[in-house]
């Protein structure tokens, strides 16, 4: 493994770690130091071959991370990217019981959409097709907010 794969690896888990540590402040909870935004979207799933991406290198995503087997990563519609949703934010999808980061955006046609990578098992998107979930994360607040 690189320093520059291992500093990646790093950063990724220390996101998580801050996801789930603030997801421990309830919604309504009066002394949370931020609050959690909710959403109901539409999640699909695709997969990093060069007809559902890019035909030059499928596996780089929009914001020029490097998509990899195993990596727990969603694109989201460029509503959602304006309303704070933004590169390497976590997501918990609680249907999943998990937490993915943004690190792709989706075509400008679609709204409250998500999209689950799924490497390159296209069954498995299949199976998956387009279903209606919640998805939860914490926005990152500007100095000026604090």
């Amino acid at each position: 493994m690189n320093l520059t794969s291992l500093k990646s690896r790093l950063l990724t888990l220390a996101l998580l770690a801050l996801s789930f540590a603030l997801m421990l402040f309830s919604c309504k909870d009066e002394k949370a130091i931020v609050e959690e935004r909710c959403l109901d979207v539409v999640a699909t799933a695709y997969n990093n071959v060069s007809w559902q991406t890019k035909a030059i290198n499928p596996s780089i995503a929009a914001w020029g991370d490097t998509l990899k087997k195993g990596m727990k990563v969603i694109a989201v519609s460029r509503d959602l990217i304006d309303s704070g949703l933004t590169h390497n934010m976590a997501v918990y999808i609680p249907l999943l019981n998990d937490t993915f980061l943004v690190k792709d955006k989706m075509n400008r046609r679609w709204r409250k959409r998500i999209d689950i990578f799924m490497d390159k098992d296209i069954q498995k998107a299949r199976n998956w097709g387009k279903q209606k979930l919640a998805i939860r994360w914490i926005p990152i607040q500007k100095e000026k907010e604090l």
